[in-house]
């Protein structure tokens, strides 16, 4: 990933994304906000206990360093619901799912996040953006590939031409599972790391690659929230804490 210290804050960028000028995107640093202690500072989410004019102000500044586009959020279960944007589909507020697509130009489609992965798409071809909160149990849920086939079903992408960013998100290091024989299937215990430490950003990669995209248009951050939560936020970490953004809009109408 590329860090970015320009328009009013620390955040960063995923390199293949940053070739296409017409996408605004980013995965948002907690270092630059309003809240206070424990949610300090750039915290996106009114569930989590902060002040909900702290929080406000944390997304009007989110929305200005996207260009101003229209922030889109959903109210994330940690399931597989893909939730399609279309014209006037945002206006009665958040709805149910854990990712949102849209072929829209200036809506930018925002997850919150402190540990679960954020996962960035393009299609270049079809001019078409999603954005995934993926969480163990959306991972086992298969909520990225679920991305993906929506993309493909709706508006026609090829997950070939579809490029995919893996934000910052518990690691390997820290994504311990005690209870791993009863909360993650045996088909997926080949990616645990030592005794019941597992590695969900292969795992995410693997799906992906199985849903049909191609390894090479795949970026993963390799940012562990949980070491680095002067960065980012932590639930793993810190418990009580924020949701820190990623976003990703399309700039212009579509072509």
């Amino acid at each position: 990933m590329i860090l970015r210290n320009d328009n009013g804050g620390a955040c960063y960028q995923f390199e293949h994304l940053a070739d296409h000028s017409e996408l605004d995107h980013a995965v948002f640093a907690r270092t630059e906000g309003f809240s206070r202690a424990p949610f300090h500072r750039l915290n996106v989410s009114l569930a989590v206990g902060d002040d909900p004019a702290d929080v406000r102000r944390n997304r009007e500044h989110v929305q200005l360093r996207l260009h101003g586009s229209e922030l889109v959020f959903a109210h994330q279960v940690h399931g597989d619901g893909v939730i399609v944007i279309e014209e006037g589909s945002a206006a009665a507020g958040p709805q149910v799912g854990d990712a949102l697509v849209s072929a829209l130009a200036r809506k930018a489609l925002v997850v919150q996040v402190a540990d679960c992965q954020p996962i960035l798409f393009y299609d270049p071809r079809r001019r078409v953006v999603a954005n995934t909160h993926c969480g163990w149990r959306g991972s086992l849920a298969g909520v990225a590939v679920r991305t993906v086939r929506v993309m493909a079903e709706r508006f026609g992408s090829d997950p070939r031409d579809l490029l995919a960013g893996i934000g910052p998100s518990l690691g390997p290091c820290c994504a311990e599972f005690v209870n791993f024989r009863r909360e993650i299937p045996p088909a997926l215990w080949s990616y645990r790391r030592g005794s019941n430490h597992f590695d969900f950003w292969a795992i995410t990669r693997d799906q992906l690659i199985g849903a049909g995209l191609a390894a090479d248009r795949i970026e993963t951050s390799g940012i562990c929230t949980r070491c680095n939560t002067e960065r980012f936020f932590s639930y793993r970490g810190e418990k009580t804490t924020g949701r820190f953004p990623a976003a990703i809009a399309l700039r212009g109408e579509r072509g």
